[in-house]
């Protein structure tokens, strides 16, 4: 089942074209749809015109190849690791779900596109139920109970907002499209299987088609926008927001009287703050 090439059987039904058309019109959606959330949410502007206030305050000016340098440690961390992340669990999560989720939509386009009547396709369809599995396990032990509002305000996992289209609808295609291949494995081609990948169509549909209204454009924002802020720590200009000072330091009681006077020479610790208990967030 998990060597075999679920659409192969799909291609004696429809031709293969039919499903490349489809792969096509989905990549027109992601773009399209992407465009139009940055234009429509105004994100890039806010961006360009937060990278413009920074760069008025900066204290120094950070080179091309040192720009170049942040550009590759923000992909390594923020990107490939997901390190913003520091509930453990949250980011094994995201982890399973991201690098499932690219290599599901990616071999299904290398089965569909370079192996449309192959069987056996290689180790391509045991990369494409991986990934399958993959974003199941890292999305469904999300959904039920990693989630903030369900793990920290006590919400129930079934109550629902317009935020949760995007994790929903991929779990929704990654699910159909796996019991589809293991229906199909198990000689089931009749009317189950055709209706199971009709939901697996609709599903992946409503993923991509709905990107206006998902959080799927964010993961091309925030990339951008932690580059950003290592940009900000770079040049000093730290986002107009205070550093990290020593209060018992002379020279910071200097520059902020009050501390002295209202917190004495020697203020005392004032505990590990947010940090005083794990982290239960997004």
């Amino acid at each position: 089942m998990l060597t075999t090439n679920p659409f192969t059987e799909l291609f004696t039904l429809l031709p293969p074209i039919a499903m490349q058309v489809f792969l096509i019109v989905m990549l027109v959606l992601i773009v399209a749809g992407t465009i139009y959330d940055v234009i429509h949410k105004k994100s890039a502007k806010y961006f360009f015109e937060n990278a413009k206030k920074a760069e008025a305050s900066a204290e120094r000016t950070v080179s091309s190849e040192e720009k170049i340098g942040i550009a590759f440690a923000t992909f390594a961390h923020e990107v490939l690791t997901s390190s913003e992340f520091c509930n453990p669990k949250r980011r094994l999560s995201h982890l399973l779900t991201m690098y499932g989720t690219i290599t599901f939509f990616v071999t299904t386009a290398v089965l569909v596109f370079a192996y449309p009547t192959s069987v056996a396709a290689g180790i391509w369809p045991f990369i494409w139920h991986l990934g399958a599995v993959s974003v199941m396990v890292g999305g469904y032990w999300f959904w039920f109970a990693i989630r903030v509002d369900v793990s920290a305000e006590g919400h129930q996992w079934y109550q629902l907002q317009r935020a949760d289209l995007f994790i929903l609808s991929l779990l929704a295609t990654t699910t159909f499209a796996f019991v589809w291949s293991l229906v199909q494995s198990m000689g089931g081609a009749g009317i189950v299987s055709m209706v199971l990948f009709a939901l697996f169509i609709i599903a992946t549909t409503v993923l991509f088609g709905g990107i206006p209204w998902s959080k799927f454009a964010h993961m091309f924002f925030k990339p951008a926008a932690a580059f950003q802020k290592h940009v900000t720590e770079a040049d000093g200009s730290r986002e107009n927001l205070p550093d990290d000072y020593d209060l018992s330091d002379p020279a910071v009681q200097a520059k902020f009287p009050d501390i002295p006077e209202y917190m004495g020479k020697n203020p005392s610790y004032m505990g590990l703050g947010i940090k005083r208990e794990l982290p239960k967030h997004y």
